[in-house]
C-alpha cells in the first residue's frame, strides 16, 4: 500500500468527490470525508516517515519515466506540507457535519463535502507533483471547488465574496501558467527536476526573468502576498464555517510551498537574491503585510474578517523568512505553515460554534460580549489560539517568531527583529479586543451551552496542538530544518 502512497493521497479524495455527488445522501457524504481526510493523514505520515529514514522517493504516473512522464516526488518539504494539510483535514471533517447542519440546507449539502474532497486532492497533489502543469491542474482543481465553497456560505455577501475571488484567482492562474510556459520553451521541459538542470545552460535570461515575474505575481495572488490579498478577508468572512477554519488553515500554506519550490529548487537561489533585488522586494512586502493586516484587524468589528486580516499579517513573517534566506529563516517560514495552520483553524472553528450557539451568522466583537460566562471552554480555547498568533512563549506561534528572530540576527538586520515586536504588539491589541468583550464586558445575549461535541472536540483538538508544538518542537522543527536544508541545498548546486 506504502508503494503507491503518492498517488492514493490524490486518488482517494479525487475519486470521493463524484461518488459523493452520485449517492447525493448527506449521511453518506460525511462519512465519505471524514474516511478519505483520516486516510490521507495516516498516508502522508507513512510517507513523510519513509522520507526521514530513506530520503526523498518518486512515483512514476502510468510507468512513465521521468522527465517523460508525470512524477509525484516526496522530499522533506512535501512531506511536511502533506503531513500539515491532511492533519488539518482529519481535525476539520468531523467538525462539518454538525456545522454544516446549522448553516447549509440539507439538500446542498452534500455539494459542500464534494467540493472539500475536491479541494483536499488538488492541494494534495500540488504538494506531491514534480511537474510543473500537473501542479497547475491542481491549482484549478483546488481554485474551482474553493469558490463554490466560499460561495455556498449562507449571507448573501458570500457570492461576491466569492465572485471576487475568482476573479484575483483566475488572474493568478493565468499568470502561473504564461510562467509555466515560457519556461518550457526556454527548457523543453515540464518536469521540476529537469528544469532545473536545464535552466543554467540557457543561453538569454530574458524569458527565464519574465518567466519568474509571471509565477511570482500568479502565486502571490494565491498566497495572498500584500498588497494581493483584498480576496482573502471576505472569503473567510462569508464562507461556510469548516469551509473558512480548513482554506484559512491550508490554501495559502500549500501556495508558499510553490513559491519556495520554485525559488530554491527550480531557479537559481542566487539569482533572485543576489543579482535581483527579490530579497529587499520580500522583505519590504512582508513588513508591510505584518504591520498593516494587524492594524486593520485591531479596528475590524466583524470577527471573522479581523482574524482572516490577522492570516495577511501571518503570511507575512511566512514571506519575511523567506526575504532573509537563512536556513534558520527559512526554518521559521516552513514551520509556520504548520504553526499558523492549527492556530488559524482552531480559532475558526471556535468561531463556527459561537455563531452556532451564541450570535448567529453576524459574529461581531461586540455580540461576543460575556462569551467567558455563557461558553466557557470555547472562550478559553480562544484565549490560547489568540496568544498563539500573538508568539507567547509556550505555544506554537512563539517557535515561529523565536527562529525569525534569530533569523535576522544572522543578517544583522535589528530593525527586522524591531518589525517582528511591533506586529506582534499589534496583534495583542486585536486579540484583547476580542478576550476582553469575552470576559470583562456583561452579556448582550441569552445563555448558550458550548457547542455540540463534536465541534469543541476537533476545536479543542486544534487548540491543543497550538500548545503541543510549542513546547514539543521535534516534529514540527525537525521537519522544518530538514526542509530548510533541502531548500539550501538548491542554492548551493
Amino acid at each position: 500500500m506504502l508503494e503507491h502512497a503518492p498517488a492514493l493521497l490524490v486518488v482517494l479524495p479525487l475519486m470521493a468527490a463524484p461518488l459523493i455527488v452520485l449517492v447525493r445522501r448527506t449521511a453518506f457524504a460525511w462519512l465519505a470525508s471524514t474516511a478519505v481526510s483520516y486516510a490521507c493523514l495516516v498516508l502522508a505520515i507513512g510517507l513523510a516517515a519513509r522520507v526521514a529514514d530513506a530520503g526523498a522517493l518518486t512515483y512514476a504516473m502510468g510507468s512513465w519515466a521521468p522527465p517523460w512522464g508525470i512524477e509525484y516526488r516526496v522530499d522533506a518539504l512535501s512531506a511536511f506540507v502533506l503531513v500539515a494539510v491532511s492533519l488539518t483535514a482529519s481535525l476539520v471533517a468531523p467538525y462539518a457535519q454538525r456545522s454544516l447542519a446549522a448553516e447549509i440546507a440539507d439538500d446542498r449539502r452534500y455539494l459542500v463535502y464534494a467540493m472539500y474532497c475536491l479541494c483536499l486532492a488538488g492541494l494534495l497533489g500540488m504538494a506531491i507533483t514534480g511537474d510543473a502543469f500537473n501542479l497547475f491542474v491542481f491549482l484549478e482543481i483546488s481554485s474551482l471547488a474553493t469558490y463554490v465553497l466560499v460561495g455556498m456560505g449562507e449571507r448573501r455577501k458570500a457570492l461576491v465574496a466569492a465572485f471576487q475571488y475568482m476573479l484575483m484567482g483566475t488572474v493568478g492562474a493565468t499568470f502561473y501558467v504564461i510562467g509555466v510556459g515560457l519556461l518550457y520553451l526556454v527548457t523543453g521541459t515540464l518536469n521540476f527536476a529537469d528544469m532545473a538542470a536545464r535552466l543554467p545552460a540557457v543561453p538569454d535570461a530574458r524569458p527565464v526573468l519574465a518567466a519568474l515575474a509571471f509565477i511570482t505575481v500568479g502565486i502571490g495572488l494565491k498566497l495572498a502576498l500584500f498588497p494581493l490579498h483584498q480576496w482573502l478577508p471576505n472569503a473567510y468572512a462569508f464562507a461556510p464555517s469548516m469551509a473558512a477554519a480548513f482554506l484559512a488553515a491550508t490554501a495559502t500554506k500549500v501556495s508558499v510551498y510553490v513559491l519556495l519550490r520554485y525559488y530554491f529548487l527550480v531557479f537559481d537561489p542566487a539569482l533572485l537574491f543576489e543579482r535581483l533585488p527579490m530579497r529587499e522586494v520580500l522583505v519590504g512586502l512582508s513588513v508591510a503585510a505584518m504591520i498593516t493586516a494587524s492594524l486593520a484587524a485591531v479596528f475590524e468589528d466583524d470577527v471573522k474578517r479581523l482574524f482572516a486580516y490577522s492570516s495577511v499579517a501571518q503570511i507575512g513573517y511566512i514571506t519575511l523568512g523567506i526575504g532573509v534566506e537563512t536556513q534558520t529563516s527559512l526554518t521559521a517560514s516552513v514551520v509556520h505553515l504548520l504553526n499558523h495552520g492549527v492556530t488559524k483553524g482552531a480559532i475558526f472553528v471556535l468561531l463556527g460554534g459561537i455563531a452556532l450557539r451564541a450570535t448567529g451568522a453576524s459574529l461581531t466583537v461586540k455580540s461576543m460580549a460575556g462569551l467567558g460566562r455563557r461558553m466557557p471552554l470555547t472562550a478559553f480555547g480562544l484565549v490560547i489560539a489568540g496568544l498563539s498568533l500573538i508568539g507567547i512563549p509556550g505555544t506554537a506561534g512563539f517557535i515561529t517568531k523565536w527562529y525569525l528572530v534569530l533569523g535576522a540576527l544572522e543578517r544583522g538586520q535589528w530593525w527586522l527583529i524591531a518589525a517582528i515586536l511591533a506586529s506582534s504588539l499589534v496583534a495583542a491589541l486585536y486579540v484583547w479586543r476580542v478576550v476582553e468583550a469575552a470576559y470583562l464586558r456583561p452579556s448582550v445575549a441569552p445563555s448558550a451551552a458550548e457547542a455540540p461535541a463534536g465541534m469543541l472536540t476537533a476545536a479543542l483538538a486544534m487548540v491543543a496542538l497550538c500548545v503541543y508544538f510549542g513546547f514539543d518542537t521535534s516534529l514540527s522543527v525537525g521537519g522544518a530544518q530538514a526542509a530548510a536544508e533541502l531548500l539550501l541545498a538548491g542554492r548551493a548546486r
